[in-house]
């Protein structure tokens, strides 16, 4: 059992309860769609790894999780429904005050500040000047990890697309070859996910 299913925890929202949030925190239909969706995908993506690879997690907690990973992009909309690409990053820890403010609890809030890239380091905010506290942004439980993952196969372009490993991977190394090999542990550790049926399910591309 991972360190997450041992410990007694809080009721974890339902799926219902989840986009009721979307909705109400979303500043116009469009970014719901977008993001919400998103989160769906990799919510679905999440739970398939978890079962083909047979992982030892929380199945809620991975699920409640994907579904909140990626709230905070709704801050960064402006009054007139633009997104703030240049301060992207920032997503996660305002997703994370977000559902702090909700009242949810602090290991819900950690799927949104913790889940970006294959992990920020405290020297990678230094090094790239990001626009966030210095510290480490790390996913360290096994549903964490999981969640970081899986967000990794869909991206909220426009339009929005899937994306194999290789294509992340040649993503993630322009930020260097320790991240290509971080997400080449990943893979190994949660196996590759067969995007073909969600693709399909949501006519989204795969590139």
């Amino acid at each position: 059992m991972t360190e997450a299913s041992r410990t007694p925890r809080t009721r974890l929202p339902t799926d219902a309860e989840i986009r009721a949030l979307h909705a109400r925190h979303a500043p116009t239909e469009e970014a719901f769609a977008l993001v919400h969706t998103h989160c769906e995908i990799v919510c679905a993506i999440a739970l398939r790894l978890a079962r083909s690879a047979g992982l030892d997690v929380d199945v809620e907690l991975v699920r409640a999780g994907s579904l909140l990973h990626d709230v905070g992009v709704y801050r960064l909309y402006d009054d007139r429904g633009r997104l703030d690409h240049a301060g992207y990053v920032r997503h996660g820890i305002l997703g994370h005050e977000l559902l702090r403010a909700e009242g949810l609890p602090e290991s819900l809030g950690r799927f949104c500040s913790h889940h970006t890239g294959v992990g920020i380091t405290r020297e990678d905010v230094v090094r790239q000047g990001l626009p966030l506290p210095p510290g480490d942004y790390l996913a360290e439980s096994a549903e964490e990890k999981l969640v970081m993952f899986a967000d990794k196969f869909h991206s909220k372009t426009d339009p929005p697309r899937f994306l194999t490993a290789g294509s992340y991977a040649a993503h993630v190394r322009r930020y260097g070859d320790d991240k290509a090999e971080l997400f080449a542990a990943m893979c190994a550790t949660f196996g590759v996910p067969d995007l073909r049926p969600l693709a399909a399910e949501y006519g989204h591309e795969i590139v």
